[in-house]
């Protein structure tokens, strides 16, 4: 019996595989609801039980986003007009993120229009993990428990040890990320300089750094078609490195990812399942993230510290 009698964990669609985790890690079981469809492609979700007066977790990434998000937004609502105490939303991959600024005239800034949104909807908090950009946080006016994933990835890189190893960033917007690798591992940093056509098509890539003979860990916090990081990869392996993997949080792997992983000279990439697999690949191991979340769920129902999942 849990000894946390005043949560309850809901799943949306899609995240079910997660939420299930959580519950179980926190010895409750998963609420339950209904999901229902209408043929014109609307639906509808309700709670199948009470959680007036409870602390209501809803677990949801938002992949792709759109039913997703829409989905999310009702069961919040929904759990407000049922009068819960509080509604935190468990978001381990936050859809919208990489649309963080105006980055040309007359775009949308879409992960500030779902903060907005979520906050309409009247959510107390969000809990999520490795925000595409770190600044999201700022456009919520609630509380933010932005996770990293390296707490789940770095302990697996050790478990690998590897000898003469660097860390390489994909392109410069992720060397920030990738100096915080490299200082927490006291290893050398690598930079691949990439231009794009278009978006998700790689132009043109230079490698920056000392790549005869490493081992490289390529640190990213998400891969969508893998286009970048097999690039990156080849041109590192052609440059002298020893061997090539890749660590990100988030495993997008739209289009041709899969069949481009698999064809690159990476040994691996390592993914934690903040997103199911669409389908195997012999190169790429997932780490599981549901203890982490549900050891945070219960810090925050216990007012204790989460700075233990803030490894760098």
């Amino acid at each position: 019996m849990s000894n946390l009698p005043e949560i309850k964990v809901f799943a949306g669609e899609n995240s079910r595989y997660i939420a299930e985790s959580i519950a179980s890690s926190l010895g409750l079981e998963l609420g339950k609801k209904t999901f229902t469809r209408f043929s014109d492609g609307e639906f509808v979700t309700s709670f199948d039980e009470t959680v007036r007066g409870e602390h209501v977790f809803i677990v949801q990434s938002t992949f792709p986003p759109s039913d997703n998000l829409m989905e999310l937004l009702l069961m919040i609502d929904a759990a407000k007009r049922a009068s819960a105490y509080k509604v935190i939303a468990v978001i381990p991959y936050f859809g919208f993120a990489r649309q963080d600024r105006k980055d040309k005239p007359r775009v949308a800034i879409g992960a500030k229009l779902v903060a907005n949104m979520l906050q309409a909807a009247g959510v107390d908090r969000v809990m999520t993990m490795d925000l595409h950009a770190d600044q999201i946080q700022g456009f919520f006016d609630i509380p933010v428990d932005h996770l990293y994933g390296s707490t789940i990835l770095i302990p697996y890189i050790k478990s690998l040890g590897l000898k003469d190893f660097a860390i390489a960033s994909p392109d410069i917007g992720g060397a920030k990320r990738a100096n915080s690798w490299a200082k927490y591992f006291d290893s050398g940093l690598i930079i691949c300089h990439k231009t794009r056509i278009r978006a998700n098509e790689v132009a043109d890539m230079k490698v920056i750094g000392d790549v005869e003979g490493k081992n490289i860990i390529i640190v990213d916090d998400m891969i969508d078609t893998a286009g970048t990081i097999c690039k990156a990869a080849d041109m590192l392996v052609e440059a002298g490195a020893a061997s090539v993997r890749a660590v990100a949080t988030h495993a997008v792997l739209s289009g041709k990812a899969y069949e481009n992983i698999e064809n690159s000279k990476l040994t691996e990439v390592i993914f934690t399942d903040s997103i199911p697999q669409k389908q195997e690949c012999s190169k790429i191991k997932v780490l599981p993230i549901a203890p982490m979340f549900a050891d945070t769920i219960r810090n925050i129902y216990e007012h204790k510290s989460i700075s233990d999942h803030f490894l760098m």
